[in-house]
């Protein structure tokens, strides 16, 4: 053959090669590699995207103009009104939500997503938006279900988190950003992770697939397109992910949904302890041997820990034959437990063993002034969240004109968010409080957005 030939026929090869492999340099990828199919999560996420919502909530709050106005002598000075002036501030918050019912409308997302919102939209992956309705939220666990009404819906089946292990693969579907509905990949880094926030029932599955903001609320699923958590938070130093993102379990999830389209709010039962963690310094100084366990510290009168016989000083280390580690896992016991079930502690007292048994009562979400201090009487304290500014503390939902309550100060609206300076974010702390019977008080209030404090002597 001659040289021309054989360049002819080079030519003609390198010419085949490079159309037999246009599709990978246009970049794309092959179908198969030596006749195996590659592996791709699209024909799951094609099933599990409708399902993800994208969740923009808006509220208005009114904030002070200018803190001089706060000031009764700047207000006298310049002839200004006795109460200050203010302006409505808007906010406007973006999250993800997962359809768990379709022929209801039911979506899960978190509660922090919608908490406080005068108007909430809920855009699905066709581009059409609906007005949604909140049916219940729960702080505790930040958890919270609204409803739409749209036709042809679909919704994600919840597969058991219970059988979730440790570096199996998940996906996180949300709306990072607000930039529209994507998709993230990861494993299960951790399970059971708590203490992540300062009060509340935690029971989080850990993933490094990224979770960014706007993914709060969204799905967490596994390779079957089964939803196994609600995306909730991430631990960040630049509030973008780090590779550590937290979600709420499904089995979790489905307990507190069930209550909240049932009753709009969870019934939780309680056993009216105070428990912290065991450390050295303090197990040495009470003669406790042990090395872990919730350590009761106080016990509410008439409760249910008081009624089985429960006292200060008592080391649970056992709820139900699981073992406590910690403060966190009696909370988490408590919070996760059914009302009205019984609890079987094990209960190291002295160095003595004991099986004590508890029935968890219902806790209630209000409470009459005068059941905590008489100076408080004719005021009537709610445990529901007034707004979604960040506020935590306790409403008070009624304040009787000419009371003891209203003559020391009190109106209804304030939210209380302290006393003596220790913090009352929810009913349960604000009777540990009362329990010391304080001499004087100090109440700090929020009205009409401002911090006010009220001193009431004894």
């Amino acid at each position: 053959m001659s040289l021309a030939s054989r360049r002819h026929l080079a030519t003609l090869i390198v010419a085949a090669t490079l159309a037999t492999a246009l599709p990978a340099l246009a970049g794309t990828l092959p179908v198969a590699v030596d006749g195996q199919a590659l592996p791709s999560l699209a024909p799951m996420l094609a099933k599990v995207s409708p399902a993800v919502v994208n969740i923009s909530s808006t509220s208005h709050r009114r904030v002070e103009v200018n803190p001089f106005f706060n000031d009764p002598f700047y207000r006298q000075f310049f002839g200004l009104p006795a109460v200050p002036p203010s302006r409505v501030q808007t906010d406007e918050s973006l999250g993800s939500g997962v359809i768990v019912n379709a022929h209801d409308g039911y979506i899960l997302t978190n509660n922090h997503v919608i908490a406080g919102a005068d108007d909430i939209k809920v855009t699905l992956t066709d581009g059409k938006s609906y007005t949604a309705k909140v049916i219940g939220a729960d702080t505790q666990t930040d958890l919270a279900v609204i409803q739409i009404k749209a036709p042809n819906l679909t919704a994600l089946p919840l597969a058991d988190s219970a059988k979730l292990r440790v570096g199996d693969f998940v996906v996180a579907v949300g709306d990072p950003f607000g930039l529209g509905q994507s998709a993230t990949s990861g494993i299960v880094s951790g399970l059971q992770r708590q203490d992540l926030r300062r009060s509340g029932v935690q029971n989080y599955i850990q993933t490094d697939a990224s979770i960014n903001p706007g993914n709060s609320g969204g799905a967490l699923v596994n390779l079957d397109g089964e939803l196994v958590g609600i995306n909730s938070m991430i631990y960040s130093p630049s509030g973008a992910s780090a590779g550590l993102g937290f979600a709420i379990p499904s089995d979790l999830a489905a307990e507190v949904m069930k209550q909240l389209i049932a009753h709009g709010k969870v019934e939780r039962g309680t056993l009216g302890v105070d428990v912290q963690n065991l450390n050295p310094r303090v197990a040495a100084a009470l003669g406790i041997k042990a090395t872990s366990g919730a350590l009761v510290t106080n016990v509410l009168p008439d409760s249910p820990a008081a009624k089985a016989g429960l006292k200060p000083g008592d080391l649970v280390t056992r709820v139900n034959g699981k073992t406590v580690t910690d403060a966190q896992d009696l909370r988490n016991a408590q919070g996760l437990a059914t009302l009205g079930s019984t609890m079987v502690l094990g209960v190291d007292r002295g160095g003595q063993q004991l099986t004590i048994n508890a029935k968890l009562t219902a806790v209630s979400d209000q409470a009459e002034g005068a059941a905590l201090d008489a100076r408080l009487a004719g005021a009537t304290f709610d445990d529901v969240p007034s707004s979604g500014n960040g506020v935590e503390g306790v409403t008070l939902s009624k304040v009787v004109p000419g009371s003891r309550a209203a003559r020391n100060g009190l109106a209804s609206g304030d939210v209380l968010v302290g006393v003596n300076n220790v913090a009352t974010p929810d009913l349960a702390q604000l009777r540990r409080v009362f329990a010391l019977h304080p001499r004087v008080l100090l109440l700090s209030l929020v009205r009409d957005g401002q911090l006010l404090q009220l001193q009431i002597g004894g």
